[in-house]
């Protein structure tokens, strides 16, 4: 290897992006936007990088672990690379939009960078495309965020897309409602039901019970209605119930789970949260949920574009045609309002067909004609 491929090595998690694949992630980008946008999310643009007590202020601690930090130079204070953008729109709304209208419809796209990745991540930089409703507290919004998400994939064409609903502030709201029960929290992350169910009280009967709802949506609400809840938990399950006819209501073939006692990765969160997946995609393609923006009430939804784009088809190749030396520029101009992408060609070849292989274009324009490269 030599010194300059040595030196063009990138650090773990990073890569580089190449043709054709960054334009159709760009392209794809644009399509989700416009979704946003024709639902009345306002886009924003935050910066990469920020002060440190503004980016992991309040909910943002829960990203501290995956943040870079780097020193000001200019004022020495410390600053952050931002791991995720939801925070910044949030931070968005309520200082620089904090006089707009409620509720507040927000959307970004942007690169994202972590300290590390994770196992079914392992890239620490990746693009995000996200939405934000902020000022709305109801089931309504909650539902509406969902259905945004997703319906705004399957338009990108992923297939079999599903959402799994779950209810992070439900364990603790039993566990504080009951007094007892601190203690099987781990087990519960594990869905660990022999050792809930060996703890005893009534608290461990109800957390056992909630493990064992995981499902199907209409399954998992039967169950969770059969139990005896304290009063904030069981207002907690009435509004998962509202958001889950809502989503149902409008999107009946869209596929609903419920986990009640999943919080791994929504330790913000303070309402209904949910991920999504696809059939056919390896990981998690987006997530999102209620939580606090300094104060207010509001609900969002991240997409990782990564993912996203492997549960795609791919991008399909361009219709490239070959313009040699002296093509009129009218000509190249014409055949790029017909949707052509013109290649024109800079010095004179004895061979143009040869040429436009070379430069991958399957056709070539001869005598004012478009023909096939033989």
């Amino acid at each position: 290897m030599t010194d300059f491929a040595e030196r063009a090595l990138l650090p773990a998690g990073l890569r580089d992006i190449l043709p054709p694949h960054a334009a159709y992630e760009a392209d794809v980008v644009a399509r989700l936007m416009a979704a946003f946008a024709a639902q009345g999310y306002d886009r924003v643009k935050p910066p990469l990088i920020e002060f440190e007590d503004s980016l992991l202020g309040g909910a943002g601690a829960a990203m501290a672990k995956h943040t870079f930090r780097v020193m000001d130079p200019v004022t020495q204070r410390m600053m952050g690379v931002r791991a995720d953008m939801t925070l910044q729109a949030a931070r968005i709304a309520t200082t620089r939009l904090a006089k707009a209208p409620r509720p507040l419809r927000l959307s970004y796209s942007g690169q994202v960078l972590r300290v590390k990745g994770s196992q079914l991540r392992p890239e620490r930089q990746f693009a995000q495309a996200g939405i934000e409703l902020i000022g709305a507290a109801g089931p309504a919004a909650d539902a509406e965020v969902v259905l945004l998400a997703a319906q705004a994939l399957v338009g990108l064409g992923v297939e079999d897309v599903s959402v799994d609903l779950t209810l992070p502030t439900l364990v603790p709201l039993v566990i504080d409602g009951l007094g007892e029960g601190e203690g099987l929290r781990d087990a519960l992350d594990h869905k660990d039901v022999a050792t809930v169910s060996a703890a005893g009280g009534k608290a461990a009967a109800i957390l056992g019970a909630l493990i064992e709802a995981v499902g199907p949506a209409p399954r998992a609400l039967a169950k969770l209605a059969a139990l005896d809840l304290p009063p904030a938990a069981a207002a907690e399950r009435q509004h998962m119930a509202e958001v889950v006819r809502l989503v149902r209501e409008a999107a009946p073939d869209l596929t609903l789970t419920i986990d009640p006692v999943e919080n791994r990765g929504f330790e913000y969160h303070t309402g209904v949260a949910f991920t999504i997946f696809a059939r056919h995609a390896s990981g998690e393609l987006g997530r999102g949920g209620r939580y606090a923006a300094h104060g207010e009430a509001a609900t969002g939804a991240t997409l990782f574009m990564d993912t996203v784009i492997e549960a795609l088809p791919g991008p399909v190749a361009a219709n490239r045609v070959f313009l040699p030396l002296g093509t009129p520029a009218p000509m190249g101009r014409r055949l790029r309002a017909e949707g052509w992408v013109t290649v024109a060609g800079l010095e004179q070849v004895t061979d143009a067909g040869a040429e436009a292989r070379r430069l991958g274009c399957g056709h070539i324009l001869v005598a004012d004609r478009v023909v096939a490269v033989e």
